[in-house]
């Protein structure tokens, strides 16, 4: 027994020992961040405002790698199998890292054991749009419309256990209405589904929808962050609205395969901390309607946490089925 602990601890130093190495030595080439959904999507623009300063930083170039499909699902299986040398980096939102493994029966990766928090990039809020035909000016009225028309009233999201489709389903418990679900996909698809009246409202990103809604096509209500949102200072809240603790944000983070050295990824999250603290790098985030973060691994981690206890309540009160 002795003689085995003694051999697992000389293994074990033998590989943090290389670990060191590699870590002292990183990097010597390029490094790939995946980017799981398609160029011109909200991540790649992100990934690719902080990918040029921090492939500055770190004497490298940065290359993106968009892995579309499955709703993000793919790009970020694709990272979690990767070799944890440093030289593969994952920015997603968080439906592949919260939501995916409760909706999901054969997922090919999980969050917590394959890959490794390194930092919270930006948030955003969820913005709830009506088609203005409804005649109503705000939240309170949509309410009172949707309880003298149970289940007559139909809502758009980008897919089953999307954030948009669990965002309403939050909303409709605390409220007390009752909305027909219609799924699309994207929100383009949704946008043009409320342009032809076939769904009446929707949960959107606001990067694509607030440009319907300041030419009149869209009505924006309220956006789902718990203060105001510096990029839609003008947008009451939902819960300023009469629905206190109400929050449904968006969000993008950087993470690494799990086994990734502690080295690295304390250098790549220290980086990015100070690259999103910069005042061009915050004001091109702004510009897509997102707040630049930075936070530490662990407190990514925190919040996957928090999000997975938060998001599994509601799929199970909403009787979300897993695909």
């Amino acid at each position: 027994m002795r003689r085995r602990q003694l051999l697992k601890a000389a293994a074990a130093a033998a590989l943090a020992g290389t670990f060191s190495a590699r870590a002292a030595d990183w990097p010597a080439r390029p490094i790939r961040m995946i980017v799981p959904f398609p160029a011109g999507s909200s991540p790649d623009l992100i990934a690719r405002l902080i990918s040029e300063p921090l492939g500055a930083a770190l004497g490298q170039n940065i290359v993106i790698d968009n892995r579309p499909g499955a709703g993000g699902n793919i790009g970020t299986g694709l990272a979690a199998k990767a070799a944890p040398d440093g030289y593969t980096l994952l920015l997603t939102i968080q439906g592949p890292l919260v939501t995916a493994p409760m909706l999901n029966k054969s997922l090919p990766y999980d969050p917590v054991r394959d890959l490794a928090p390194v930092t919270l990039v930006a948030t955003s809020p969820n913005v709830l749009v009506v088609d203005p035909r409804l005649g109503v000016e705000t939240l309170d009225d949509f309410v009172r419309l949707a309880r003298s028309r149970p289940g007559q009233l139909n809502y758009g999201s980008v897919g089953n256990g999307s954030a948009s489709h669990l965002a309403m389903e939050l909303f409709k418990t605390r409220a007390g209405i009752d909305l027909v679900h219609v799924p699309y996909q994207g929100f383009p698809a949704v946008i043009n589904a409320i342009l032809a009246g076939q769904v009446q409202a929707g949960f959107m990103v606001p990067g694509l929808a607030m440009g319907q809604v300041r030419a009149g096509k869209l009505k924006a209500l309220g956006v789902t962050t718990l203060g105001r949102s510096s990029a839609l200072p003008e947008l009451p809240t939902v819960a300023e609205q009469g629905y206190p603790g109400f929050e449904a944000i968006s969000w993008q983070a950087v993470l690494a395969p799990a086994g990734t050295p502690k080295p690295i990824i304390d250098r790549v999250a220290a980086e990015l901390v100070r690259i999103l603290k910069s005042d061009e790098v915050r004001t091109k985030i702004l510009g897509q309607y997102f707040s630049a973060v930075g936070t530490a691994p662990q407190a990514l981690a925190h919040l996957m946490r928090s999000e997975r206890e938060n998001w599994s309540r509601v799929i199970r009160a909403a009787g979300v089925q897993p695909e």
